[in-house]
């Protein structure tokens, strides 16, 4: 699956699994897909992330589905869907890291130099409001760029510019604010999202695609190519710190219960107390959501006490046998 990108440490040394419950994410069928997996989509210019989002649902003929961090009409790019009870992990990918290209126009000419020197201003921590058409509270918050590249600078007033930034930052309000320090005024011409989360341009698939996709499922019996358009919801998971639990203990995590140093058979680096963790069964299976309790290094350590507290959980009750008690 490739869902970590994290080292992992073994707890418990030589476990096995139980191959006759639970499937590793990729063997699942399409109709567990279409309740548990995600598109990378390309948007288009023009229509709205809601309008995308519910055609993405008449071509798959799904009820529920959500979109990953609204794009303004005019911008295309990196728009991943989650389809089914996949919605319910749409908070990590609003709140994961953005990388844009923009066309910027400045109003009045100036020089590569100019330009340059400008926006060292702007990377770091920066404060911006909201704009007024936007669906937030208008109030001043502070947002990180964490690099700002100017790739090319072209007739004194077009300026292509690659932006690597926090969830939350409006680009077009930074590129007014590096209009302003400019003197000159400047407005965003043309937008593109590159990046969001574990999610590029390189693997988004166009509206089209998905419809080709899915003829060929339904009319032909071929899953090639709608497989390789429904990722599992596992691949959301990839920068996230992870416990990886015993067939045991999955029940109980599906439950609600918080999850204690006995269930846990390997666990990866990164996590400190109060992270968000993704908790996932031995054949990388999400099963929920919590919040840690303990460093990686306690986890290891200790033999008892709890360690993550379920805060979302995605795996349905009975997937793997009951072997807990209740009071």
């Amino acid at each position: 699956m490739g869902t970590n990108s994290l080292k992992i440490f073994d707890k418990v040394p030589n476990y096995f699994t139980n191959h006759k419950v639970g499937k590793p994410p990729q063997n699942r069928s399409i109709a567990e897909l279409l309740d548990l997996g995600i598109i990378n989509l390309d948007k288009p210019a023009n229509p709205t992330s809601h309008e995308v989002t519910a055609w993405v649902k008449r071509i798959l003929g799904i009820t529920k589905a959500g979109h990953g961090g609204t794009l303004d009409p005019a911008v295309t790019g990196c728009l991943p869907i989650a389809l089914g009870r996949a919605t319910r992990a749409l908070r990590i990918l609003l709140s994961a890291g953005k990388v844009y290209i923009c066309i910027m126009k400045s109003h009045f000419p100036i020089s590569r130099e100019e330009l340059l020197s400008i926006l060292d201003n702007f990377k770091g921590k920066i404060y911006q409001t909201p704009p007024l058409r936007s669906n937030v509270k208008r109030r001043l918050r502070v947002r990180k760029i964490y690099d700002l590249k100017l790739l090319d600078h072209c007739d004194a007033q077009l300026s292509l510019l690659k932006i690597t930034c926090e969830a939350g930052t409006y680009i077009r309000k930074l590129i007014h604010d590096i209009g302003l320090l400019l003197g000159t005024g400047a407005h965003m011409q043309e937008l593109r999202r590159l990046k969001t989360g574990p999610f590029s341009e390189e693997t988004c698939v166009t509206l089209q695609d998905l419809r080709d996709a899915w003829y060929y499922y339904k009319m032909e019996g071929n899953e090639t190519f709608i497989r390789k358009i429904i990722q599992p919801i596992e691949i959301i998971c990839q920068n996230l710190p992870k416990l990886f639990i015993r067939d045991s203990a999955v029940d109980a995590i599906c439950h609600g219960a918080a999850l204690t140093l006995p269930g846990v058979v390997r666990v990866t680096e990164g996590i400190e107390p109060n992270s968000l963790v993704a908790i996932l069964t031995m054949k990388e299976e999400l099963v929920a959501f919590g919040q840690s309790t303990l460093s990686t290094e306690k986890i290891l350590t200790l033999s008892n006490g709890i360690c993550a507290r379920t805060n979302t959980v995605f795996m349905e009750k009975k997937t793997y046998p009951s072997m807990w008690k209740t009071s």
